[in-house]
Protein backbone atom coordinates (compact mmCIF):
# COMPACT_ATOMS: atom_id res chain seq x y z
CA UNK A 1 0.00 0.00 0.00
CA UNK A 2 1.21 3.55 -1.01
CA UNK A 3 1.90 5.62 1.86
CA UNK A 4 0.79 9.53 1.71
CA UNK A 5 2.41 11.30 4.02
CA UNK A 6 1.33 14.95 5.22
CA UNK A 7 4.42 16.33 3.62
CA UNK A 8 3.04 14.97 0.33
CA UNK A 9 -0.43 16.04 1.04
CA UNK A 10 0.73 19.42 1.77
CA UNK A 11 3.04 19.74 -1.52
CA UNK A 12 -0.49 18.89 -3.50
CA UNK A 13 -2.86 21.16 -1.60
CA UNK A 14 -3.95 23.74 -4.51
CA UNK A 15 -7.22 25.00 -3.65
CA UNK A 16 -8.75 27.36 -1.83
CA UNK A 17 -10.74 24.91 0.26
CA UNK A 18 -7.44 23.00 0.60
CA UNK A 19 -4.36 25.04 1.27
CA UNK A 20 -6.13 28.20 2.90
CA UNK A 21 -9.00 26.60 5.31
CA UNK A 22 -9.15 25.19 8.38
CA UNK A 23 -6.31 24.37 9.75
CA UNK A 24 -3.62 25.98 7.36
CA UNK A 25 -4.05 29.65 8.17
CA UNK A 26 -0.06 30.33 7.99
CA UNK A 27 1.26 33.55 6.21
CA UNK A 28 4.31 35.27 5.38
CA UNK A 29 4.18 37.85 7.37
CA UNK A 30 2.58 39.40 10.73
CA UNK A 31 0.92 37.10 13.56
CA UNK A 32 1.00 33.88 11.52
CA UNK A 33 4.22 34.50 10.06
CA UNK A 34 7.18 31.98 9.64
CA UNK A 35 8.36 32.82 12.79
CA UNK A 36 5.16 31.92 14.70
CA UNK A 37 3.91 28.67 11.97
CA UNK A 38 4.53 26.41 15.18
CA UNK A 39 1.82 28.74 16.81
CA UNK A 40 -0.77 27.91 14.01
CA UNK A 41 -1.22 24.38 14.47
CA UNK A 42 -0.23 21.73 16.26
CA UNK A 43 0.92 19.67 13.87
CA UNK A 44 3.59 22.67 12.36
CA UNK A 45 5.39 22.14 15.80
CA UNK A 46 8.47 21.44 13.35
CA UNK A 47 8.95 24.58 11.68
CA UNK A 48 10.34 25.76 15.59
CA UNK A 49 11.73 22.34 16.76
CA UNK A 50 12.69 20.74 13.63
CA UNK A 51 16.75 20.61 13.34
CA UNK A 52 16.74 20.03 9.29
CA UNK A 53 14.97 22.90 8.30
CA UNK A 54 14.79 24.65 4.79
CA UNK A 55 15.76 26.70 2.85
CA UNK A 56 19.22 27.49 3.80
CA UNK A 57 22.33 29.59 2.69
CA UNK A 58 24.22 26.96 0.29
CA UNK A 59 27.62 27.44 1.64
CA UNK A 60 31.05 25.62 2.57
CA UNK A 61 30.13 22.68 -0.30
CA UNK A 62 32.31 19.45 0.55
CA UNK A 63 33.10 17.53 -3.02
CA UNK A 64 31.36 14.36 -3.23
CA UNK A 65 31.02 11.96 -6.41
CA UNK A 66 27.65 12.53 -7.28
CA UNK A 67 25.96 10.57 -10.57
CA UNK A 68 24.28 12.87 -12.64
CA UNK A 69 20.66 13.92 -12.63
CA UNK A 70 18.72 11.63 -14.95
CA UNK A 71 15.69 13.13 -15.49
CA UNK A 72 12.47 11.77 -17.93
CA UNK A 73 9.96 14.45 -18.33
CA UNK A 74 7.40 13.38 -20.95
CA UNK A 75 4.58 14.84 -20.06
CA UNK A 76 3.09 18.35 -19.96
CA UNK A 77 1.58 20.59 -16.79
CA UNK A 78 -1.97 20.15 -16.77
CA UNK A 79 -3.40 23.60 -14.58
CA UNK A 80 -2.00 26.54 -13.10
CA UNK A 81 -3.05 27.93 -9.53
CA UNK A 82 -3.13 30.66 -6.90
CA UNK A 83 -3.06 29.37 -3.78
CA UNK A 84 -3.06 33.02 -2.11
CA UNK A 85 0.88 31.40 -0.96
CA UNK A 86 2.24 30.56 -4.36
CA UNK A 87 1.56 30.20 -7.98
CA UNK A 88 1.47 26.24 -8.26
CA UNK A 89 1.78 24.37 -11.89
CA UNK A 90 0.39 21.00 -11.77
CA UNK A 91 1.86 18.10 -13.55
CA UNK A 92 0.47 15.38 -15.36
CA UNK A 93 1.58 11.93 -14.68
CA UNK A 94 4.56 10.14 -15.81
CA UNK A 95 7.70 12.45 -15.60
CA UNK A 96 10.32 10.99 -13.19
CA UNK A 97 13.49 12.16 -11.90
CA UNK A 98 16.02 10.02 -10.59
CA UNK A 99 18.88 10.91 -8.17
CA UNK A 100 20.86 8.96 -5.48
CA UNK A 101 19.66 5.68 -7.08
CA UNK A 102 15.76 6.49 -6.23
CA UNK A 103 12.98 7.41 -9.04
CA UNK A 104 10.76 10.20 -8.31
CA UNK A 105 7.89 11.42 -9.98
CA UNK A 106 7.56 15.12 -10.71
CA UNK A 107 3.52 16.07 -9.16
CA UNK A 108 4.10 20.08 -9.32
CA UNK A 109 6.15 23.01 -9.52
CA UNK A 110 5.54 26.75 -7.97
CA UNK A 111 7.49 29.64 -7.44
CA UNK A 112 9.12 31.99 -4.42
CA UNK A 113 10.12 35.57 -4.77
CA UNK A 114 12.42 36.31 -3.58
CA UNK A 115 14.88 32.78 -3.61
CA UNK A 116 13.80 31.22 -0.78
CA UNK A 117 17.08 29.05 -0.79
CA UNK A 118 20.62 32.01 -0.71
CA UNK A 119 23.89 30.63 -2.53
CA UNK A 120 27.16 31.89 -0.64
CA UNK A 121 24.87 34.50 0.79
CA UNK A 122 22.93 35.61 -1.92
CA UNK A 123 19.57 35.69 -2.70
CA UNK A 124 18.09 35.95 -6.21
CA UNK A 125 14.93 37.31 -7.77
CA UNK A 126 13.03 34.19 -7.98
CA UNK A 127 13.05 30.54 -7.48
CA UNK A 128 11.04 27.79 -8.46
CA UNK A 129 10.66 24.69 -6.61
CA UNK A 130 9.94 21.00 -8.79
CA UNK A 131 8.39 18.87 -6.43
CA UNK A 132 9.28 14.78 -7.23
CA UNK A 133 7.18 12.08 -4.63
CA UNK A 134 8.20 8.77 -5.10
CA UNK A 135 6.23 5.52 -4.16
CA UNK A 136 6.29 5.47 -0.83
CA UNK A 137 5.43 9.05 -0.44
CA UNK A 138 9.32 10.45 0.25
CA UNK A 139 10.14 14.01 -1.72
CA UNK A 140 12.60 15.26 -3.72
CA UNK A 141 13.12 19.11 -4.22
CA UNK A 142 14.68 20.47 -7.76
CA UNK A 143 15.34 23.98 -6.71
CA UNK A 144 15.89 26.29 -9.83
CA UNK A 145 16.90 30.19 -9.33
CA UNK A 146 16.15 33.21 -11.56
CA UNK A 147 18.22 36.53 -12.41
CA UNK A 148 16.73 39.24 -14.24
CA UNK A 149 17.13 39.05 -18.09
CA UNK A 150 16.15 37.75 -21.32
CA UNK A 151 12.29 37.19 -21.36
CA UNK A 152 11.85 33.26 -20.36
CA UNK A 153 9.82 31.63 -22.68
CA UNK A 154 7.73 28.48 -20.67
CA UNK A 155 7.17 31.29 -17.73
CA UNK A 156 5.82 33.18 -21.03
CA UNK A 157 3.12 30.76 -21.34
CA UNK A 158 1.95 29.87 -17.99
CA UNK A 159 2.00 33.59 -17.05
CA UNK A 160 -0.78 34.03 -19.42
CA UNK A 161 -2.99 31.69 -17.86
CA UNK A 162 -1.62 32.96 -14.16
CA UNK A 163 -4.66 33.20 -11.93
CA UNK A 164 -4.98 36.64 -9.92
CA UNK A 165 -7.50 35.96 -7.54
CA UNK A 166 -6.40 33.49 -4.26
CA UNK A 167 -8.07 30.22 -4.83
CA UNK A 168 -8.66 30.07 -8.27
CA UNK A 169 -6.90 27.70 -11.18
CA UNK A 170 -7.06 27.12 -14.93
CA UNK A 171 -6.44 24.16 -17.07
CA UNK A 172 -3.35 24.87 -19.44
CA UNK A 173 -4.01 24.95 -22.99
CA UNK A 174 0.04 25.89 -23.77
CA UNK A 175 1.97 22.93 -24.18
CA UNK A 176 4.81 23.66 -21.15
CA UNK A 177 7.38 20.93 -20.34
CA UNK A 178 9.16 21.36 -17.13
CA UNK A 179 12.50 21.43 -18.63
CA UNK A 180 11.84 24.67 -20.08
CA UNK A 181 12.28 26.19 -17.03
CA UNK A 182 15.30 24.28 -16.29
CA UNK A 183 19.36 25.12 -16.88
CA UNK A 184 20.88 23.33 -19.80
CA UNK A 185 23.57 22.73 -17.29
CA UNK A 186 22.31 20.24 -14.88
CA UNK A 187 25.66 20.61 -12.02
CA UNK A 188 24.15 20.24 -8.88
CA UNK A 189 24.25 20.99 -4.74
CA UNK A 190 22.42 18.24 -2.68
CA UNK A 191 21.33 18.31 1.14
CA UNK A 192 18.88 17.17 3.62
CA UNK A 193 16.09 19.56 4.31
CA UNK A 194 12.40 20.43 4.65
CA UNK A 195 9.51 21.76 3.40
CA UNK A 196 9.73 25.45 3.43
CA UNK A 197 6.15 25.77 4.18
CA UNK A 198 3.92 24.16 6.90
CA UNK A 199 3.80 21.85 8.45
CA UNK A 200 7.50 21.72 7.92
CA UNK A 201 7.96 17.81 7.43
CA UNK A 202 11.42 17.16 7.33
CA UNK A 203 13.49 13.63 5.08
CA UNK A 204 13.64 15.87 1.86
CA UNK A 205 16.28 15.68 -0.68
CA UNK A 206 17.09 18.93 -1.67
CA UNK A 207 18.30 18.83 -4.92
CA UNK A 208 19.95 23.12 -6.18
CA UNK A 209 20.87 23.51 -9.35
CA UNK A 210 24.38 25.38 -9.57
CA UNK A 211 23.14 27.34 -12.75
CA UNK A 212 20.41 30.32 -12.87
CA UNK A 213 18.40 30.63 -15.89
CA UNK A 214 16.70 33.86 -16.68
CA UNK A 215 13.44 35.55 -16.61
CA UNK A 216 11.93 39.06 -17.74
CA UNK A 217 11.95 42.39 -15.30
CA UNK A 218 7.96 41.99 -16.55
CA UNK A 219 7.74 38.51 -15.96
CA UNK A 220 9.18 38.97 -12.83
CA UNK A 221 6.60 42.20 -11.82
CA UNK A 222 3.37 40.21 -13.02
CA UNK A 223 4.03 37.71 -10.33
CA UNK A 224 4.89 39.72 -7.44
CA UNK A 225 2.23 42.13 -7.79
CA UNK A 226 -0.27 39.07 -8.32
CA UNK A 227 1.64 37.46 -4.90
CA UNK A 228 1.50 41.29 -3.21
CA UNK A 229 4.07 40.30 -0.81
CA UNK A 230 7.23 38.47 -0.86
CA UNK A 231 6.56 34.54 -0.71
CA UNK A 232 10.02 33.39 0.60
CA UNK A 233 10.65 31.69 4.40
CA UNK A 234 13.78 33.18 6.14
CA UNK A 235 16.94 30.69 5.90
CA UNK A 236 17.17 28.35 8.32
CA UNK A 237 19.89 27.11 10.60
CA UNK A 238 22.27 24.57 8.43
CA UNK A 239 23.62 22.89 12.11
CA UNK A 240 26.36 20.94 10.32
CA UNK A 241 24.11 19.61 7.88
CA UNK A 242 26.76 18.65 4.52
CA UNK A 243 25.91 20.70 1.50
CA UNK A 244 27.46 18.20 -1.38
CA UNK A 245 28.32 19.21 -4.69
Amino acid sequence: MKKITLALTAVLAFSAGSALANEQQWAYDGEAGPAHWANVDPSFAGCAHGVNQSPVNLTGFIEAEMAPLEFIYTGLATEIGNNGHTIQVNYAAGSTMKVAGRTYMLRQFDFHSPSEHQINGEYFPMEAQFVHADYDGNLAIVSVMFTVGEENAGMKKLWRQMPTEEGTKAGLYSQVRAEELMPADRDYYRYNGSLTTPPCSEGVTWIVMKNPVTLSEAQLKQFTEVMGQSNNRPVQATNARPVLQ
